[in-house]
């Protein structure tokens, strides 16, 4: 196989993000997939179908949660200071934080395994399980939750292989394991009768495979940075680097954990199990149309940062601003799509006339004015990509815990159930403008300095 490595220093930058972008949204799709093939089945089962996807719902607070994690040491952490040490040069220090990283996903995943194992109860409960549905979600997060090393593994490591240049290599790492799941989900699930069990043992071994493929490349003599046994003895000095940076990543994977526990509480308050079956509906329609705008992003970060790291501040503003345009156009027809075809999306999902009716009502207060998105991608992604880590951690917290919780704990005093749906396109627009315009303010002058340097 030919493997091309893009080199982040020469091109047109706006080609050069859409060339890295495209295998990245791809596998951020398919990554997706992990997941939704689970709800998409699962809501569909014959017996206890929309009790099954309410129970799985609510694993999703926790798994993003540890999802989280993943992006404290690879996409926002490791990996933005793995290419800026490359575009200034110093390889070596390069290997050591991907090392670094290595070993921090594998203790922190299996620490994670334990608590899960451990707590799953009252975590579950605490995310607005009932008795209906707890033993749906029980079932699958048992499962998942022995899956977690190599879940942290392949999503920190495969950043590092985008950081490095090989976005397609990045793509097959997560299409492997991805096919692997959608073969065996209806297999476990229908043919063999396992229900929610078999999506979860489905989803862990496919992840297993992902994990051994991305190890094995970043081993192997096709990479610029190999994995190597010397680079993995953690550093605390280093770690606190990559923790510092990734916080911001790790906070907004970690505080929507906590919104969605929040808006799964107050859709149950006011709404009954039928209103959390409706939230996960939503929150998978929104990490649809969320996952290309995570993927543009994601193509941009490697080319800030290398350019960044060589102090080329022009090209670092191109790719900034190019970021900007495309999640902005892709956002506006996104919500288009979102607003005329709301109860096709929610058919995916489940079967239940009511739960797609009060869904699709739903998703058009949910997602009024999503291009705003587009302002908080392109902000956040900049900082996080020139290593700001306390503004990227601040602009994390702001959007989802400072307007987003308290809104949804008030709003529903006033709009119902509705109130839980309002919170998040408030949230959109404050959180979105707030963030890309102190970016523009803070960060574009110092990147005009510097691009005057180099002329």
């Amino acid at each position: 196989m030919h493997i091309h490595q893009a080199d982040f220093s020469k091109g047109k930058v706006s080609s050069l993000i859409l060339k890295v972008s495209f295998p990245l949204i791809v596998a951020e799709l398919v990554n997706l997939l992990y997941n939704m093939v689970d709800r998409i089945y699962i809501g569909h089962l014959a017996e206890n179908g929309s009790l099954a996807l309410t129970g799985l719902g609510l694993c999703f607070p926790v798994i993003s949660l540890i999802s989280a994690f993943a992006k404290l040491f690879g996409p926002n952490g490791g990996a933005p200071l793995c290419a800026m040490a490359r575009g200034s040069g110093d390889n070596k220090e390069a290997s050591l934080v991907m090392g670094n990283s290595f070993s921090l996903s594998i203790v922190t995943g299996v620490v994670l395994m334990v608590i899960v194992l451990v707590f799953n109860r009252p975590i579950l409960y605490a995310f607005g399980a009932s008795d209906a549905t707890y033993p749906f979600a029980r079932d699958y997060l048992m499962i998942y939750s022995l899956g977690t090393v190599p879940v942290l593994v392949t999503l920190s490591m495969n950043a590092f292989i985008n950081s490095q240049g090989f976005a397609m290599m990045g793509m097959l790492t997560v299409i492997i394991g991805a096919v692997i799941n959608i073969i065996l989900d209806p297999i476990l699930i229908f043919v063999f009768g396992l229900g929610v069990k078999g999506a979860a043992i489905a989803t862990v071994f496919s992840q297993t495979i992902s994990c051994v493929f991305a190890v094995g490349f970043l081993c192997s003599r096709s990479v610029e940075l190999r994995l190597r046994l010397s680079d993995m003895r953690i550093g605390l000095r280093r770690a606190g680097r990559i923790i510092a940076l990734g916080t911001s990543g790790f906070t907004m994977g970690a505080t929507n954990s906590i919104v969605q526990l929040v808006c799964n509480k107050c859709a149950f308050i006011w709404g009954g199990d039928l209103y959390v079956g409706v939230m996960t509906i939503m929150n998978s329609v929104r990490e649809i149309y969320n996952t290309v705008m995570n993927g543009i992003g994601g193509g941009a970060s490697p080319v800030m940062s290398y350019n960044y790291g060589a102090r080329n501040g022009e090209r670092t503003m191109k790719a900034s601003n190019f970021t900007l345009l495309c999640t902005f156009v892709y956002a506006i027809a996104a919500w288009s799509l979102i607003i005329i075809f709301p109860h096709s999306m929610a058919m995916l999902f489940t079967q239940d006339a009511a739960m797609i009716d009060a869904a699709a009502a739903a998703m058009k207060i949910y997602f009024f004015g999503f291009f705003f998105m587009a302002f908080q991608t392109s902000g956040q992604q900049t900082y996080v990509a020139l290593g700001k880590a306390k503004q990227a951690i601040f602009f994390s917290l702001f959007r989802k815990v400072i307007i987003v919780v308290p809104l949804t704990i008030i709003l529903p005093y006033v709009f119902g159930v509705n109130g839980v749906m309002l919170a998040e396109p408030i949230s959109n627009v404050i959180g979105g403008l707030a963030t890309y315009l102190s970016m523009r303010h803070f960060v574009f002058p110092e990147l005009r300095a510097m691009a005057k340097e180099s002329t």
